[in-house]
């Protein structure tokens, strides 16, 4: 699978995510909004890990630069 997220994009989702676990942990996101959330804050985690975003192939997006592929 060839890399298509930069390091930048990676970073970016990984703070994001970081941020909604805090909003959860501090009770500022409850009940399903924290759900969704968590999910996509685990996605975020999962992208961020393996450098591969599922939804940048059909929209041909690519954040990554020659050397990170």
């Amino acid at each position: 699978m060839k890399k298509n997220m930069g390091s930048f994009d990676r970073t970016l989702r990984i703070m994001l995510a970081i941020v909604i676990a805090i909003l959860i942990a501090l009770k500022q996101l409850t009940g399903l909004s924290a759900i969704i959330f968590g999910i996509v804050a685990v996605v975020f985690l999962i992208t961020s890990a393996i450098g591969w975003c599922p939804l940048y192939c059909p929209l041909k997006i690519n954040t990554a630069k020659d050397e990170e592929k």
